[in-house]
């Protein structure tokens, strides 16, 4: 293997456009209809070579980010030192502008991107699909980007064809919200109302308006069974959705387990105009712009 000095992966963020949730497994987890959209919030992981492995975390608002052995990026290079063979030696840097704890996927983008870097830094080629869903569910399009569909619980993934560019607005909550927790509610919900979930499946209409570019279309098919679940336990998400649709977002949803909140627009145009309306309602933390599809881990 050769070795290089340094590299910096580029990772975006994602929207769930549906998250179809079958029932509880035995595994604990659960069945899968999930596609997966990338958008351009990005997040930056540097690797450089290093006696030892060591984490920083740069960026605003992040507190909370574990720097230890339970960062998701750290246990994505030991784990892909321990499948090469070498030692766990970098100094990662992760550069964060993804949501922490927002329901899009921001550590498990993190970890698609040290695999990615360590990988490029010590010289090795290898198929990071395996290494990513071991990691997690949300890692494995992390890797991929663009759109797809995840299934099993999201690992097994399939391209979705989508034309054009779509254009989006996440309003940002205080705090996050933890992502058991919300399934768990989830089921505790089902429960109380005698729900007896099947097979989820990826909406037929919904992929028909991807592949046609259709914005309108897109967002009366956008829907998460999460989102009953993360209202339960923020409630005031609620206001935030409903503020969007009054000031004319063509669909809203809460994005994964959230509390990140997401909405489509017609137009990059648009989506700046309800960005600056929501952000006048004082309904979110913080708003902010977005595009997608985007490629996946990229190494700049």
């Amino acid at each position: 293997m050769t070795t290089v000095t340094t590299v910096t992966v580029r990772v975006p963020a994602k929207v769930n456009l549906q998250l179809a949730v079958g029932p509880l497994r035995d595994d604990g987890f659960h069945d899968l209809a999930n596609v997966f959209h990338a958008v351009s919030l990005f997040d930056e992981v540097v690797a450089e070579p290093a006696d030892d492995l060591t984490l920083r975390v740069e960026g605003d608002s992040i507190d909370g980010v574990p720097t230890g052995e339970d960062n998701l990026a750290v246990r994505a290079a030991r784990l892909l030192a321990e499948r090469l063979g070498v030692p766990a030696r970098a100094a990662l840097t992760i550069r964060k502008s993804i949501p922490v704890a927002g329901g899009m996927a921001g550590g498990s983008a993190d970890a698609a991107a040290a695999l990615v870097a360590c990988a490029r830094l010590w010289g090795a080629e290898t198929d990071l699909h395996p290494l990513a869903a071991r990691l997690g569910s949300d890692v494995p399009f992390a890797l991929l980007g663009g759109t797809a569909v995840g299934t099993g619980r999201g690992e097994v993934l399939t391209p979705v064809t989508v034309s054009g560019r779509f254009h989006w607005v996440f309003a940002l909550a205080d705090g996050g919200l933890s992502t058991p927790a919300v399934y768990a509610e989830c089921d505790r919900l089902r429960e109380l109302r005698g729900e007896r979930p099947g097979p989820p499946q990826a909406s037929p209409g919904l992929l028909a308006a991807l592949a046609a570019g259709d914005a309108e279309a897109l967002g009366a098919e956008l829907a998460n069974d999460l989102e009953p679940a993360a209202l339960s336990l923020r409630p005031s998400l609620r206001d935030t959705l409903e503020a969007g649709r009054a000031l004319g977002a063509l669909g809203a949803l809460v994005s994964g387990s959230g509390p990140t909140c997401a909405f489509l627009a017609d137009s990059a145009d648009r989506a700046e105009s309800l960005a600056a309306a929501l952000t006048e309602a004082g309904v979110a933390r913080s708003v902010v712009t977005a595009h997608g599809p985007v490629p996946g881990a990229t190494v700049l």
